[in-house]
């Protein structure tokens, strides 16, 4: 019974694999050195166009006495960002069906001449007016596809191990192109804020001046930009970088109902889009925001560069962590939104001095804001990697695009909110008077809430009351 030893032939397999691995081809992959390039010409366009978008709310000030803004046009300003994103499905589409590069053309197209007629100078400043706001509106139609198209280009051009990377830095650039514009616009527009009591007479063309400077090196550097990306932007490397950059995708419609019917994704989708795009919103307007609070135009300026900048670099330091431990996006998510959660709440209990008779500084008014920004920016590239696990095999444009479109309709939300919501102004108010050369002082029913002054045209006169 069991003495007796198996012969060769019984130990042979009953069933032989038709086909041995060992014949199976290998998925050719190479990373070129020409991506690094690709990803600096993607993010500096992502960066003209956040600096764009943010142009008009931190010299609101100026803005409004140059060319007769009122608190809702720069509300409006700020909120065509959102609304160009409605016909984000085409440009989807067009990411789906013709690449990379034709979507990143046409939006370059669409930056160059929003920032060309905005800088239009015009002298009746009913169609100027006009004008600006078209130019904003353009610029807002090229944001489907720059912030969306940061994972697919690193996805198409990374490797697996810099993949993380290059989503941080192609998705953040923007936020911090936004935030140079806090810092481009009190240095290089001049615009008192914050003194009670004063009367000014201010040399209103040399605001103008100032103004038209800006909007002139800004359409001359993204003019720059879009010859570099028509002569040089592949919409794919030669050889793909990994497996998953070569693999088979769904179809454009098939990615839609997935997404749609997928519980998980929109439950995801959800918790990123309310914070981000409220902050986002929040911050074009933080000049408005602030200045009941008694924070100077530049401080606010201040304010909103660091609490970008901060989120940008926490966010690439982050994305650089993930790169090397899998498994821990939720984990860092859910640290980053408690983070957010007290530095809000700090905000919000120090603005509230009169019920909760907290001090409410300088200081403090700059960390909590500037954390409430870092947690919050910085959690984007975590969000985009996640999302692109979840739903995985979604293209990564189609994925993004839906996520950010729904982080864009909260922005929106909140700036179409503020348009019927203008704080009225308790303290004295100043008339802007183009020649420096009258005299006398002025009642309180004036135009501009005075602070520091940056003019050496200006006269001020303190009232006697």
């Amino acid at each position: 019974m069991g003495a007796v030893e198996s012969t060769e032939g019984e130990r042979e397999p009953l069933l032989v694999p038709s086909q041995p691995a060992t014949n199976t081809q290998p998925v050719l992959s190479r990373v070129y050195g020409r991506r690094w390039l690709v990803l600096t010409m993607f993010s500096l366009l992502g960066f003209m166009q956040g600096l764009v978008w943010n142009t008009w709310g931190p010299i609101q000030i100026s803005a409004k006495h140059v060319f007769e803004f009122s608190s809702t046009d720069i509300a409006v300003l700020v909120m065509w960002g959102p609304v160009g994103y409605l016909p984000w499905l085409l440009f989807m589409w067009l990411m789906d069906k013709k690449g990379l590069r034709a979507s990143l053309l046409l939006s370059a197209f669409f930056m160059v001449l929003g920032a060309a007629l905005r800088s239009v100078p015009l002298k009746d400043l009913y169609y100027r007016r006009w004008m600006i706001h078209g130019g904003q509106l353009l610029n807002g139609l090229a944001g489907p596809t720059i912030m969306s198209a940061g994972p697919l280009l690193s996805t198409t051009w990374f490797a697996p191990d810099q993949r993380a990377t290059a989503t941080a830095i192609a998705s953040l650039i923007g936020y911090l192109g936004s935030a140079c514009a806090f810092l481009i616009g009190p240095l290089a527009v001049p615009a008192p804020n914050g003194t009670v009591g004063s009367t000014v007479y201010w040399n209103q063309n040399h605001i103008g001046d100032r103004i038209q400077f800006v909007l002139y090196a800004e359409v001359g550097m993204i003019a720059a930009l879009f010859v570099a990306v028509l002569f040089y932007f592949p919409s794919r490397p030669p050889i793909p970088p990994s497996v998953a950059a070569a693999s088979q995708r769904l179809s454009y419609r098939s990615s839609i109902c997935r997404l749609l019917s997928n519980m998980r994704f929109l439950m995801i989708a959800l918790a990123y889009s309310v914070p981000t795009g409220v902050v986002a919103g929040w911050a074009g307007v933080l000049d408005m925001i602030l200045t009941p609070a008694k924070v100077s135009q530049v401080d606010a300026g201040w304010i909103g560069f660091w609490s970008i900048v901060g989120g940008c670099v926490f966010g690439v330091a982050m994305a650089r962590f993930a790169d090397y431990i899998r498994g821990m996006l939720k984990l860092i998510l859910v640290l980053m939104f408690a983070g957010a959660s007290l530095a809000a709440t700090w905000f919000t209990l120090t603005c509230l001095t009169r019920l909760t008779h907290l001090p409410s500084t300088k200081a403090t008014l700059y960390t909590s804001c500037i954390l409430v920004g870092i947690f919050i920016n910085s959690s984007v590239p975590i969000f985009l990697e996640l999302f692109i696990e979840t739903v995985y095999p979604v293209p990564e444009g189609i994925t993004c695009g839906v996520v950010t479109f729904l982080s864009n309709l909260f922005t929106g939300l909140l700036l179409f909110c503020l348009t019927f919501y203008i704080t009225g102004f308790t303290a004295k108010k100043t008339k802007i008077f183009p020649q420096p050369k009258q005299t006398g002082t002025y009642g309180r029913d004036m135009d501009l809430h005075l602070g520091q002054c940056h003019c050496p045209n200006a006269i001020v006169l303190l009232n006697d009351d």
